[in-house]
């Protein structure tokens, strides 16, 4: 570079220097000439040198303390590592230790130790076993000392060898009796002791109530020694009988419930849907809009069909008597006779057509109604169904066919919505009959006391004429 572009330069720095100091000094503090700027500038660069000695000398201290601490840190890892070496060659020598004291053990022990490992072999198998039969609820604690013989290492005495069989036969012992007996039972008045009666190991249920009873297994996860639970669901009808005719008898043969599966069928009534849970929740909208019809359907037609017998009676009633009656259709045909007696008979016998026109009406009323609804049951029902696959075809195409309770919700209101269809068709065209055939019989008996009355009028006008 020449030596007028670097005066250019120079002098172009000096001056936006100059501009900067100009702009950052106060009006009471203006630099007035160049020497004055230069002063001034070797005092600032006096002062930046300083803070930067400074500086420096802080960051060499701070140097010397990360080495000091990097040198404390090293020195505790090499203390560290020298621990550990002790305690591992510590524990190697325990190992060899433990070693061989086990194989003095089993010298000691000779044919004993085979013996004695069956006997905490079959201690423990047999421990599972108790564990998960019913009578435990009955003796909680009799499976410790089996459990003591099965996890020890060494030589079981003679009291826990004579626990083992004397534990074998109190369960067979247990097993063929009724008993009753104190247990806390989880969800009732919680978890207080209950008087409950066992049946073998087979069912257990509580002794005032007869409420069937679930046993849970002991376990490291439940600390408690609650071991019984109160079943969501009762089975009810005969079991539930059965289990209160055990509980009120002191003595005699009486029919016991048993579950041979030792708790897993009473446990399966939690699945079985209630009737509300199968038809009015199944069901779905569809369903409820059945059921509901089919109840109005049903109270509908019953009350026709007492309507219809009544006016039957009614005119049943007016037929024995001569002297014709408002309140039946008999006597306002017969009123209507009355009316026209004095005519010719193809005039009676209009006017009492028409007296019998306005009486039909009343007998009909409502059957097209049930008619209707006992067709319109099982379309419902069938729309259900259709609804319901669509349902079970959207759940496999979006979840596929590895869990069938994904599909279970769809087939249910697609068979619930077909038999609550046909449930409620069936009892509707049963009525429609009923109302039909009355309605029938009562016009069939206007028709008839009308012809007889247009005979009748017919003879008494003719034996006038005669006359």
């Amino acid at each position: 570079m020449s030596k007028t572009m670097k005066y250019f330069t120079n002098l172009t720095t000096a001056v936006i220097a100059s501009a900067v100091m100009f702009s950052a000094v106060p009006a009471s503090a203006q630099i007035s000439s160049v020497s004055d700027l230069l002063n001034k500038v070797r005092q600032d660069a006096a002062k930046t040198e300083a803070e930067n000695r400074e500086r420096e000398a802080r960051f060499r201290a701070r140097a010397n303390e990360q080495s000091a601490l990097l040198n404390q840190a090293r020195g505790e890892l090499q203390q560290l590592e020298r621990r550990a070496a002790n305690v591992e060659s510590s524990f190697a020598a325990n190992r060899r230790t433990i070693d061989q004291l086990e194989g003095e053990l089993r010298s000691a022990q000779g044919d004993f130790g085979e013996v004695f490992g069956l006997a905490r072999s079959k201690a423990g198998e047999f421990k599972a076993l108790l564990d998960s039969s019913l009578i435990t609820a009955q003796y909680p604690t009799r499976s410790e000392v089996l459990g003591r013989v099965a996890e020890s290492k060494a030589l079981p005495s003679a009291e826990d060898l004579n626990a083992i069989w004397q534990t074998m036969l109190q369960e067979v012992k247990a097993q063929r009796q009724v008993a009753t007996f104190e247990a806390p039972v989880a969800n009732v008045n919680d978890g207080a002791s209950q008087s409950v009666t066992r049946v073998g190991p087979f069912s257990v249920f509580t002794a005032d109530s007869a409420d069937f009873l679930g046993y849970t297994p002991p376990s490291d996860q439940n600390d408690s020694n609650i071991l019984l639970a109160k079943l969501p669901k009762q089975p009810g009808g005969q079991i539930s009988a059965a289990a209160k005719k055990v509980t009120n008898t002191n003595s005699g043969i009486v029919f016991a419930p048993i579950d041979p599966t030792r708790g897993e069928l009473l446990k399966s009534f939690e699945r079985v849907p209630s009737f509300k849970e199968r038809f009015w929740v199944q069901g779905g909208p569809i369903g409820k809009i059945i059921i509901i019809m089919g109840i109005l359907g049903v109270i509908f037609g019953v009350l026709n069909i007492i309507r219809l017998f009544l006016v039957k009676m009614a005119v049943g009633g007016q037929k024995r008597k001569a002297q014709p009656s408002k309140s039946n259709p008999l006597g306002r045909v017969m009123m209507a006779y009355e009316g026209s007696a004095n005519k010719d008979a193809d005039t009676v016998e209009l006017k009492l057509d028409e007296a019998i026109l306005k009486e039909s009406p009343k007998f009909e009323l409502g059957l097209n109604l049930l008619k209707l609804m006992a067709g319109i049951a099982p379309l419902l029902g069938l729309l259900g169904t259709v609804t319901g696959m669509i349902q079970t075809f959207q759940a496999m195409m979006i979840y596929g066919t590895g869990d069938p309770q994904l599909m279970a919700g769809g087939i249910s209101v697609a068979l619930v919505t077909t038999m609550l269809g046909l449930i409620a068709a069936i009892p509707l065209l049963i009525l429609h009959s009923f109302c039909s055939s009355l309605a029938r019989s009562i016009q069939g008996t206007l028709e008839e006391q009308s012809a007889g009355i247009v005979a009748r009028h017919v003879e008494t006008r003719g034996s006038a004429s005669l006359t």
